[in-house]
């Protein structure tokens, strides 16, 4: 069997991260692919952590239990009888709705006026009881993949990465800390912010020499989208999708400008990472979402990413397996031209 390593790169975004546990499913559930280094921002940072406690403990299928613990209790349904149930509704329609519910609504103005420093314990992280559930032992350890995670700081507005033992559950809800909504998260006496605003996620880790060129993206946050947005709701939408691809596009220039000055032999061979990009995305799927159900998780729409994210892995591996170390699947000069 021919076995290629590669790095992982996943991209935060609320609950739509369940878009990603299902191409970490595909991923792990094939053994050709060695996951070699993750770099992960927000739900990405939770995703990477259950990644990274399964292959520690050398279990491929310890890392796809961790993920569905992790997703059960953010919400998900699992129990497949009741996918037929599940896909009857429309990831359009359930969007809107959460979207258009006066809860949903209330809350969304709520936290648009009222600075989370003023309400007390009413914003304690739901997500601090399902993080600090996980095997830190594990995930601090040096056996399986390199694991890096980001988070902004709030002070100088740069990206730190928290790796190894610095990994901790403050590191990995500063690096989902969204400011409308919870406080800064205090380590060390800095504090942060999510980590998207710098790095979503970010790709500089794993251009480390002993790493793999090869980058595989998974991207929850659309690239594009075909019209131009009109209602209010619609403008904060692509605002916060833009915001968060702003850091993602920025190095995938760099890896493009970079991968010219070495193909026109302006860059000595070595001087420098030839990175092989590739990418995991529906963006299709993600444009019938919002922003509300990035922060409302709902067991439809969870199980329908999922589903969606397993589908697209399985077709990127069908199709891309052997660009693996070869070339990028990614056409980064079509991108940025």
């Amino acid at each position: 069997m021919t076995h290629k390593p590669l790095n992982l790169a996943l991209q935060g975004g609320g609950a739509h991260g369940a878009f990603t546990w299902g191409a970490l499913d595909a991923i792990l559930a094939d053994e050709r692919i060695v996951i070699a280094g993750i770099s992960g921002t927000s739900a990405g940072a939770l995703n990477g952590a259950a990644v990274k406690c399964g292959l520690a403990r050398g279990s491929r299928s310890l890392a796809i239990e961790t993920l569905e613990e992790v997703w059960t209790r953010i919400g998900a349904l699992t129990d497949e009888r009741i996918a037929p149930w599940l896909n009857s509704f429309s990831p359009l329609a359930v969007s809107q709705a959460v979207e258009m519910s006066p809860l949903y609504q209330m809350g969304d103005m709520f936290t648009r006026s009222v600075s989370p420093y003023l309400t007390g314990g009413m914003n304690e992280n739901a997500l601090r009881r399902i993080v600090e559930g996980m095997n830190f032992k594990s995930i601090c350890s040096d056996d399986g993949p390199e694991f890096h995670i980001g988070a902004t700081n709030v002070r100088t507005g740069k990206i730190k990465l928290f790796t190894r033992g610095a990994i901790t559950v403050d590191a990995i809800l500063a690096s989902a800390c969204l400011p409308t909504i919870f406080p800064a998260v205090e380590i060390e006496g800095e504090f942060y912010w999510d980590g998207g605003y710098t790095g979503n996620p970010a790709l500089f880790p794993l251009f480390d020499p002993k790493l793999p060129r090869d980058i595989l993206i998974v991207n929850i946050n659309p690239l594009e989208r075909p019209e131009v947005p009109v209602t209010a709701r619609d403008i904060q939408n692509r605002i916060n999708e833009i915001s968060f691809n702003t850091s993602l596009l920025r190095e995938l220039r760099a890896i493009e400008f970079a991968q010219r000055l070495i193909r026109s032999g302006k860059l000595e061979q070595g001087a420098m990472k030839d990175v092989l990009v590739h990418m995991i995305s529906d963006d299709a799927l993600m444009r019938q979402l919002s922003v509300a159900t990035k922060s409302v998780p709902n067991p439809v729409v969870i199980h329908q990413l999922r589903a969606a994210g397993h589908a697209a892995a399985t077709a990127f591996l069908d199709r891309d397996f052997d660009a693996i170390g070869e070339t990028s699947s990614v056409n980064l000069t079509e991108m940025f031209a």
